[in-house]
């Protein structure tokens, strides 16, 4: 696929090889990722492009849809180190983070010494994350905001890139602690996982149920996705597109007076300055992965839903009559498109 608009950043002629076969590796990611996981293509795609920009996913889906073997699969063509960590109500922090340990030395003596714990690593797939209590699950959103984990009196940096898929059952929700608001909110994208069509599980039974099973072959790297992180930063936003989406953050504000019957009457909270920063660098990836240098209204109404669904709150007659906030959102957001049009 032809790249299309100025490359990002100004990049000189010599730029453009490098620049045009990262953007290959990535779209060949995706289509290696295809080989092993039938369907589900806009969960790949969202999940290439939070890899890209830096944030983390949370993935919702009922059991059995192929949420581990998903991000096993993404460790695999990414090059990058995994660890999975299932989420009980008994897990302490210590279990994620690591503790320190009597370990015995050459000599027969013990001394004492960190132990890390599976967090250190750049892929971590937390499964069932709302199955942890409350002191576990900040543990690991604080780690996944600031980058590092304080433990054993001392604060230690994280593998580049980092990046956390945490799953939930939507199904199972006895004995579990939901997510608040505040922490939901760091996570770049909420993806969710849908039952496969008649199609896709035809595939999937032919392609998992015979002799041979497919394997995933590496195609990125750490560093390529480290320079891919970069340079989605310098993909250029026209300004009318950046006052379009702040318009909209503010139109989600049940609180300003003016706004939407909808949001006045159904929502608690709306869309946070995160949220907006969010929508934009997401939008960016989604260009990048599209073949296109510049963002446009149809990345950010592409992106919408994962990214800003999870970070708006209904109020309790929103939920009664089943609001969809995506819906919601999605009339906001085209109506400041038209208007930033005209």
């Amino acid at each position: 696929m032809a790249t299309q608009g100025k490359a990002p950043g100004g990049a000189n002629e010599m730029d453009m090889a490098a620049l045009e076969r990262l953007l290959e590796q990535l779209r060949r990611a995706r289509d290696e990722i295809a080989r092993s996981v039938v369907g589900q293509k806009e969960v790949v795609e969202q999940l290439l492009i939070a890899l890209i920009c830096g944030g983390h996913v949370l993935l919702e889906g009922p059991p059995g849809v192929g949420k581990t073997l998903l991000v096993r699969t993404l460790g695999v063509v990414a090059g990058l180190s995994f660890a999975r960590v299932q989420f009980t109500p008994d897990l302490m922090p210590a279990d994620i983070t690591g503790s320190l340990a009597l370990i015995p030395d050459e000599s027969g003596h013990t001394k004492l010494q960190f132990q890390a714990g599976p967090i250190f690593t750049q892929i971590l797939l937390t499964d069932e994350i709302n199955r942890a209590t409350p002191k576990t699950q900040s543990a690991l959103l604080e780690a996944m905001q600031e980058r590092t984990v304080t433990a054993a009196g001392r604060s230690m940096d994280l593998p580049k890139p980092f990046f956390v898929l945490a799953t939930q059952n939507p199904i199972e929700m006895e004995g579990t602690y939901r997510l608040p608001e505040a922490q939901i909110d760091r996570f770049l994208f909420k993806s969710e996982v849908q039952y496969p069509s008649e199609d896709d599980l035809h595939g999937i039974l032919d392609l998992t149920t015979g002799a041979e099973l497919p394997v995933p072959k590496k195609v990125l790297s750490a560093e390529d996705i480290l320079m891919l992180q970069k340079l989605v930063r310098q993909v250029p936003v026209a300004a009318h597109v950046t006052r379009a989406v702040s318009r909209f953050a503010i139109s989600t504000q049940p609180g300003k007076s003016g706004n939407a019957n909808d949001i006045m009457k159904y929502f608690r909270f709306g869309i946070s300055p995160r949220g907006a920063q969010s929508l934009i660098l997401a939008s960016k990836g989604h260009a990048l992965l599209s073949g296109r240098y510049n963002v446009s209204f149809e990345d950010l109404r592409a992106i919408l839903t994962p990214t800003l669904s999870h970070r708006c709150t209904l109020n309790y007659e929103g939920e009664a009559e089943g609001i969809n906030p995506g819906q919601v959102l999605g009339r906001l957001l085209d109506d400041q498109m038209r208007k930033a049009a005209a």
